[in-house]
């Protein structure tokens, strides 16, 4: 940080909010569970092994094609304990509103969470309201955090990627920053695009039922799929190895990128999951990947390739291969 100052990119999930998290956040607040990195932190209490997440949303628009506000502070957090292998069961809800909030806006906005929660099958247990002056905050913050129960013999984490390991994906990317950037800009295009979000946690029990021994599993929101990529390949000091021809991108969100001038690699999502898989396993994985209703466009897009400082390639589609990194910058702020 050059400055004494904190910059839009410093929330965007790329190379300066993983930079600000190393130096300021886990120098301060070290333990075993936090320098993981992961989603969420898995706790061993009395033998219950328990997973705990916790996340805010600040989208800009609060309603967008595909979701709202709402709908990604119950389902992202649903994710992220899903992504420790968890099965989710209670949430906790605190809302940051602005004085002046239409209180109509306000009911939509819960209602849409009670909705999310009952698809999710989870609990929202106990909350927080706060109200701040106008002009003190920008319309409304939400806070979700989420425990759940994860099954022995399950250990998932951003630290046990292997070599061998198969690269899954579940779906097409880039389709909710689009979505929420066309909302906010008022942009038109001839195909609807819409955001993919959705709750995970059955496509990941599903992937559970064929095997507990899944290395790595990552929702890739702020920073994209690439960012996501690196954060793993670091924390598991290996390179991965990705083939563009094979990273499914709906093709109106290519042709709105195109258009935009952005990378497709680097925009958010909110209903997707990177995973590395033991390739004696991943045939049968991405069997049943395909047959749940959140997987069913689900690609194998890469693999592990060596153990390494931690790198991310990527084999174009014209034959040849280049460092992919982590978002320098601020692609699309406030996008979850």
């Amino acid at each position: 940080m050059k400055e004494d100052k904190i910059l839009l990119s410093h929330g965007s999930g790329g190379k300066l909010s993983f930079n600000l998290i190393k130096k300021l956040f886990l120098s301060n607040f070290n333990n075993p569970y936090l320098e993981r990195l992961d989603d969420g932190a898995v706790l061993n209490i009395e033998g219950l092994k328990l997973a705990y997440t916790t996340d805010s949303y600040t989208v800009d628009p609060l309603f967008f094609k595909g979701g709202n506000i709402g709908e990604l502070a119950v389902y992202g957090t649903v994710n992220d304990l899903a992504m420790c292998g968890a099965t989710p069961l209670y949430l906790s809800c605190s809302f940051i509103i602005e004085e002046g909030f239409s209180l109509s806006l306000l009911k939509k906005i819960v209602l849409s969470m009670r909705e999310a929660s009952v698809v999710a099958r989870v609990d929202i247990v106990t909350g927080d309201t706060k109200v701040v002056n106008k002009g003190a905050a920008d319309k409304i913050f939400i806070n979700t955090s989420g425990v759940g129960i994860v099954e022995d013999g399950v250990n998932i984490s951003g630290s046990n990627a292997k070599v061998g390991d198969v690269v899954i994906i579940n779906g097409p990317i880039g389709s909710h920053g689009i979505a929420v950037l066309s909302e906010r800009e008022g942009l038109k295009f001839e195909t609807e695009i819409k955001s993919d979000t959705a709750p995970l946690s059955s496509l990941v029990a599903d992937m559970l039922e064929i095997s507990n021994d899944i290395h790595v599993l990552r929702d890739p929101t702020r920073g994209g799929l690439s960012t996501t990529l690196n954060e793993i390949a670091l924390s598991s000091k290996v390179d991965v190895e990705m083939n563009e021809g094979d990273i499914p991108i709906q093709e109106e969100v290519r042709a709105a990128c195109e258009m935009l001038g952005y990378d497709p690699l680097y925009l958010a999502n909110e209903g997707k999951v990177v995973a590395f898989v033991p390739s004696e396993v991943a045939p049968e994985v991405f069997k049943k990947m395909r047959k749940n209703k959140y997987g069913e466009e689900s690609k194998i897009i890469g693999k592990v390739v060596r153990k390494s400082e931690g790198k991310v390639f990527l084999n174009t589609t014209i034959g040849g291969k280049r460092i992919v990194d982590m978002l320098t910058g601020e692609q699309l702020p406030r996008i979850c």
